[in-house]
């Protein structure tokens, strides 16, 4: 099997780290975890930041361009070169993808969309190009994999349901955390790295530090924690970026109990997934948000924001409970739920999430979905 893919958004080999770009080559290391052939087709970003018409009728017009020279390149291979089925990741009004479509269309083969969006309010407005090609882009993929299940309520009057497959938001475990390092071994170490009290409750926050959803997430923990003013805790953060000095202006209130621990290679975050009691982070206005996997994976219970599909990664009944979510924009509720949390459990609850990790949300889960789907879908044509 090979596969042709793209990411209008950003691509797997975009050189700024950013959790799209992770999904990305998840993806890529799914298909090919199921033996596939995957190779990159196009690396054209098709974001556009403004509604500016011109900019997405150029975009438009440079995409097809790129189309045409991918059909008349795979045309040149043998039968037995060119791609079996076109996958695209992440398709929306921003991100269009203009060649996927066509390109699928003229080699007559499955065209399969992963996280597709769609927003009829975009319609008729200043982003109504873009609106028109993201719809048409999902009303032509046969197969849509949905990591959100929200999406799939704006996306099933177009396309109907069966074309709809849930596909949980997953890591690869092995390569990540394929054990869970020792809590208390971590804890001494960055204790000593950092000067931190090591009997104080340590809260953490991972996150890019960028304008927009990113700063207001921040902004949001910083209101939380000033009315948690009691208690023996820390807040660590991981992060960096052009938002930086907006972040720690919004934390300055709260002094020394903040550390800003700047940004963390991936290899190196899971000590600090281990070594916190509990990961904090409002979300605002995310899909799902990987640093929420990530920290359940090394055992670490989560506080989530309630937005997009992060309910559906955090499991909040008491028996199998792996974290909390708190109701969009409600600091004093979330502050709330900081105490409850460090109240309750901890080990128990970091166990029962890095055991739904392992049930649901590993690599080896999402390449069975993705081989399996597509596998219906050809014998049916």
């Amino acid at each position: 099997m090979r596969i042709a893919f793209y990411a209008p958004l950003k691509s797997p080999r975009h050189p700024t780290p950013s959790g799209d770009r992770t999904i990305a080559r998840l993806l890529l290391a799914a298909w090919r975890r199921q033996g596939a052939t995957v190779e990159l087709a196009s690396q054209l970003r098709a974001r556009i930041a403004t509604p500016d018409p011109l900019l997405q009728r150029r975009m438009a017009a440079r995409a097809a361009a790129t189309a045409e020279r991918l059909i008349a390149g795979y045309r040149r291979r043998p039968k037995a070169e060119r791609p079996d089925a076109w996958f695209t990741y992440h398709c929306y009004y921003k991100a269009v993808d203009w060649i996927g479509p066509s390109v699928a269309a003229a080699l007559d083969i499955p065209y399969l969309l992963a996280e597709a969006s769609h927003a009829p309010k975009r319609a008729d407005g200043d982003w109504d190009i873009n609106h028109r090609g993201s719809e048409a882009a999902i009303k032509a993929a046969q197969q849509i994999f949905c990591f959100n299940p929200n999406d799939k309520r704006c996306l099933a009057p177009l396309v109907g349901k069966n074309r709809l497959i849930d596909l949980p938001p997953f890591l690869d475990l092995a390569s990540f955390a394929p054990v869970v390092p020792d809590r208390l071994l971590s804890r001494s170490k960055l204790a000593r790295r950092h000067h931190l009290d090591p009997q104080a409750h340590w809260l953490l926050a991972v996150g890019m530090m960028r304008h927009g959803d990113k700063l207001a997430s921040y902004r949001e923990l910083a209101t939380a924690l000033t009315r948690l003013r009691r208690g023996n805790w820390h807040l660590l953060i991981i992060g960096d970026g052009p938002a930086r000095a907006e972040v720690r202006t919004a934390f300055a209130a709260l002094g020394d109990r903040v550390h800003f621990l700047g940004s963390q290679a991936p290899e190196k975050l899971m000590v600090y997934y281990a070594a916190a009691d509990l990961f904090v982070w409002p979300a605002v206005n995310e899909a799902f948000g990987m640093a929420l996997l990530e920290a359940q994976a090394c055992g670490l219970p989560v506080l989530a924001g309630t937005f997009g599909g992060v309910p559906a990664i955090i499991d909040t009944t008491d028996r199998t409970r792996t974290g909390w979510l708190a109701p969009p924009h409600e600091p004093a509720v979330f502050a709330k739920l900081i105490g409850t949390a460090l109240e309750s459990n901890l080990a128990a609850i970091g166990t029962a999430a890095r055991r739904s990790i392992e049930r649901g949300h590993d690599i080896d889960s999402a390449a069975t979905i993705l081989r399996t789907s597509l596998d219906k879908l050809v014998k049916r044509r």
